[in-house]
């Protein structure tokens, strides 16, 4: 019993995580197509048009700690739900942050 618990708690944390970045990625893709929506209407035709500047890019390491940060949220939750043991749940985060 304790394996199949441990595998169901695996299998949440896995699926959290999908879920978190595939969240986080289609938020960042949102804000990149409304940045090129509106650029086009603060032009005036008598300007000639300017050279495509990219949208600014967010530091990885902020983005990897703000991902670890929900990943260790969706763990704690998992420990006070009762899915993890503390010891996996220490084992879990010991990974994450490893």
């Amino acid at each position: 019993m304790p394996g199949l618990l441990r595998g169901v708690a695996r299998t949440a944390v896995v699926a959290g995580t999908a879920t978190a970045v595939s969240n986080r990625v289609s938020r960042r893709q949102q804000g990149r197509w409304a940045a090129q929506e509106a650029a086009p209407a603060y032009q005036q035709p008598a300007q000639e048009p300017q050279a495509y500047q990219p949208p600014p890019q967010t530091t990885p390491l902020a983005d990897d700690m703000s991902s670890k940060i929900d990943q260790l949220k969706q763990l704690g939750e998992l420990k006070s739900q009762g899915v993890l043991t503390d010891a996996e749940f220490e084992e879990q985060k010991r990974r994450l942050l490893a």
